[in-house]
């Protein structure tokens, strides 16, 4: 779950991590007003969940009330990266002395939290660590001994000027905590600012939250932003359905996340391009498969459909009916290819086969069938 630069600051000040004053609003007056409580000169800062506003003209410096008001008007009409920017950061304007980069994230292949650092921030994070790698400094953190003191101090005395080392030891601290105890899977602030009063403050902020912890903060709910998901993905949700929107033109009904995944790996593979990733659980019912049917013949960029089941909990029979009910119930105007293996497979065959319908028991050779249908020259 991605939070909004406004929802991260407010996490940052709650975890002792300074940032500048700053006012959230939704319209160009109300910048405006905004700007003048906070002394006239400001930043206007798109919030979006995407990045590349700077880039895409989503972040501008105004030097009164006025250009804060036709700043945000501009801003507040764009789209980037086709989202429609509906709110905007009123930022008190600071003078900078230094920008660093600082960011904790998860390093899967270490089994570590990671403490990554730069003596150059405000810069794309991944272009400089592609070009001049040896910018970028990491710390491991050991999740059983949380962030050691020496070795944090050692590591920051090496990138940070020595006046605001102080500063950034309870920064860094801060942000560990914010980590931890919301299950982060990212926290990062670039820059983060050395300022010409002395101060060390976050100008930007960036947080991304596991989702699947939430029930553990419940007062993070409420900062769930509906822009984050596609319609699909928000229906997808009320049935139990775990759906994620992609660019290609196969749709996919998997059961299992794993085998999803890997089902998608070998449409690629054999030179398709998935459309989505869509696993209809481990007990599905017919009524399941109907709505994934539902979700998927709305995108008008699918030519053909692979179903792939594994039959564990999930009964091959169920999702045979629920095929069957759902060819019946509406024009799906794709064709579909099946594979079906496991628990009451040969019951499933049977039903499909009664309607006419074949199902594959190989999953390349159903992969490779469906990768023919999504090829208009292959047709």
């Amino acid at each position: 779950m991605k939070l909004f630069e406004y929802q991260a600051k407010t996490l940052f000040e709650r975890y002792g991590i300074p940032t500048v004053h700053s006012e959230v609003v939704e319209g160009a007056d109300e910048a405006k007003w905004a700007a003048r409580r906070l002394g006239g000169k400001v930043a206007v800062k798109a919030q979006v969940l995407v990045g590349g506003r700077g880039k895409a003209g989503g972040i501008r410096f105004a030097r009164s009330p006025e250009e804060a008001r036709k700043a945000a008007q501009d801003i507040l009409s764009m789209k980037i990266k086709s989202i429609p920017v509906t709110k905007v950061l009123i930022m008190k304007a600071v003078e900078i002395k230094k920008e660093y980069y600082m960011s904790l994230t998860l390093d899967r292949s270490l089994k570590r939290i990671v403490l990554i650092a730069s003596a150059e921030g405000g810069v794309d994070i991944e272009e400089l660590a592609a070009h001049s790698p040896s910018k970028i400094h990491l710390l491991q953190i050991d999740p059983q001994r949380g962030i050691e003191e020496k070795k944090l101090k050692d590591f920051l005395k090496d990138i940070l000027e020595r006046e605001v080392e102080k500063q950034a030891l309870k920064g860094v601290t801060g942000m560990y905590r914010l980590f931890m105890e919301k299950d982060c899977s990212l926290v990062e602030i670039n820059p983060l600012a050395h300022l010409s009063t002395g101060e060390l403050v976050a100008l930007d902020a960036k947080v991304i939250i596991d989702e699947n912890a939430l029930y553990r903060n419940k007062d993070l709910e409420d900062l769930k932003n509906r822009e984050e998901y596609s319609e699909e993905e928000l229906e997808a949700k009320q049935y139990g359905l775990s759906f994620v929107s992609l660019d290609g033109t196969i749709g996919c009904i998997v059961n299992g996340a794993g085998l999803a995944m890997a089902t998608m790996d070998l449409i690629k593979l054999f030179g398709g391009v998935p459309a989505n990733f869509l696993d209809v659980g481990g007990s599905s019912s017919p009524e399941k498969v109907i709505h994934a049917f539902d979700i998927l013949r709305r995108n008008k960029n699918i030519r053909a459909v692979l179903i792939n089941i594994f039959g564990g909990i999930t009964r091959c029979d169920d999702i045979a009916q629920g095929i069957l009910a759902a060819n019946k119930k509406m024009n799906l105007g794709f064709p579909l290819v099946i594979r079906l293996i496991g628990t009451n497979e040969q019951e499933g065959r049977r039903l499909l086969q009664d309607a006419g319908i074949s199902a594959f028991e190989d999953l390349v050779s159903a992969v490779k069938e469906v990768v023919k249908y999504s090829d208009p020259e292959g047709q």
